[in-house]
């Protein structure tokens, strides 16, 4: 039975969607998965990085974190994106990569994928929800089979749970306010259980 390659792909600005996506390589890395985790290119301008002392670290201390590629994407049987919430909606910079996933979804490249994503904003009703039902709207196009956490584990309940996705809330010093990390490890082996009952199905 081979092991499922999961991409973790995230943005993050100063930092919390980071620690989401590494708290999930953690999680699917002890059900035996092959894992990546990889951020989206920034647009930002740099004067805008630098005019914030928490982005700017976090950019540095993240310089070595590999950037997502369409290969990522094919290579992956499962897919998890951590992004915060700009607006209600999918952050420009994770937007601009998957509006360049048009070559792969023309070639049935990216049916069957299972996905799951998970989001921060820095108040408790800030479109955390809505975000990741506009990225799982990308998903369905894609024909990906989107695995949500629904109510299936009691770290739901207990901290950074919502039935699509978990979501957080981040005070002003980026501290991440709900008891998320179980909720986040819960998604992540969720979604590696998934995807390997659809590999194992289709051989």
């Amino acid at each position: 039975m081979e092991n499922v390659k999961l991409a973790i792909i995230y943005y993050s600005s100063t930092g919390t969607n980071y620690k989401l996506a590494k708290w999930a390589e953690e999680a699917a890395k002890e059900t035996g998965a092959e894992v990546r985790v990889l951020k989206v290119p920034e647009l930002a301008p740099q004067e805008a990085i630098e005019s914030n002392p928490a982005w700017k670290a976090h950019v540095e201390a993240t310089k070595d974190v590999p950037t997502v590629t369409l290969n990522d994407l094919e290579w992956a049987d499962a897919i998890i994106f951590s992004m915060p919430t700009r607006f209600g909606n999918v952050p420009s910079q994770l937007k601009q990569f998957l509006d360049t996933t048009g070559g792969l979804w023309f070639q049935g490249k990216l049916v069957n994928k299972v996905v799951s994503a998970m989001t921060s904003a820095q108040n408790a009703h800030g479109g955390q929800e809505q975000t990741i039902l506009q990225l799982y709207t990308t998903m369905y196009h894609w024909g990906a089979i989107v695995v949500a956490p629904g109510y299936t584990d009691p770290s739901v309940f207990a901290g950074g749970g919502n039935p699509y996705g978990t979501s957080v809330t981040v005070d002003q010093n980026g501290n991440i306010l709900e008891n998320a990390e179980a909720a986040v490890k819960h998604q992540a082996k969720r979604t590696v259980q998934v995807a390997q009952w659809v590999k194992n199905g289709q051989k």
